[in-house]
């Protein structure tokens, strides 16, 4: 079996699974379940941690290159690794919009825009969840709800940052990080987005304003050429008319000499 194969039977069923993985997760540091509850969760979490890892390893037998698909998916190997950062696994849910993509006519500037912000969503719900895991219980913090913890979120996100709320564990330091370049990427595809419609919406109008005046530079020639034309006509007439004069008066003055021959041979 090849890589792209692979990638297409998994695509549906990861993301479906992804989207479980976010729910368990949320689960847990929403409702913090206690006793058999919390370890259901535990055993669904592990097991869905397992059925990416073992993605990851097909994935990687099957390539053809493999040193060029691990450094290409370096940020998966690392969901798998890193348990600090496995809420992100969630983010897998975009890849659905690539399948939807496929299969619709959707212009560039729309996918960018939805991409954009189902990304924007899901980094503030994850960053939300995983801050709050991070920050509830420890010394001195001050996330320590759900709302606090979105509201820090957004604004870190938004690269505002009030301050009225912080991180002070390494791991929320580590989540503020990640979500602050995520928050410039995305400030940057939108203001690029934005900037190329601008663009376009200009060279549109010029375009309109250049076809009009093409259409009248056309016309008016096309104006010229008529008046041309006529004047051509006009002095060929006129042309005509004087060679014909010519004609006639040298007859005229034929006839007056053979009159005067006439007149002369008779006296």
């Amino acid at each position: 079996m090849k890589l792209t194969k692979w990638e297409s039977l998994t695509e549906w069923p990861l993301t479906v699974l992804s989207v479980l993985f976010l729910g368990v997760y949320a689960g847990q540091i929403l409702a913090q379940p206690r006793g058999s509850w919390n370890a259901a969760a535990n055993i669904a979490m592990n097991a869905l941690w397992l059925i990416f890892a073992l993605d990851y390893v097909v994935a990687l037998v099957l390539a053809e290159d493999r040193k060029e698909y691990f450094k290409h998916h370096i940020f998966d190997l690392a969901v798998v690794l890193l348990p600090i950062i496995r809420p992100l696994r969630a983010l897998r849910v975009l890849t659905a919009l690539n399948a939807l993509h496929r299969t619709t006519g959707m212009a560039l500037r729309g996918k960018i825009i939805i991409y954009v912000t189902a990304s924007a969503v899901l980094l503030v719900l994850v960053g939300s969840l995983a801050v709050l895991e991070a920050e509830r219980y420890a010394p001195g913090a001050t996330i320590r709800t759900f709302p606090e913890a979105l509201w820090w979120t957004f604004v870190t996100i938004a690269t505002v940052g009030f301050g009225d709320y912080t991180p002070v564990t390494a791991t929320g330091r580590l989540i503020a990080f990640v979500l602050m370049i995520a928050g410039i990427g995305i400030i940057g595809v939108v203001t690029g987005t934005f900037g190329s419609w601008i663009v376009e919406e200009v060279s549109a109008e010029t375009e309109r304003t250049t076809e009009i005046t093409r259409e009248e530079v056309e016309a008016v020639a096309a104006r010229l050429d008529r008046i041309e034309r006529m004047i051509a006509e006009v002095r060929e007439e006129m042309h005509d008319g004087a060679n014909g004069g010519n004609v006639a008066g040298a007859d005229d003055n034929a006839g007056g000499a053979a009159i005067s021959d006439s007149i002369a041979e008779n006296t």
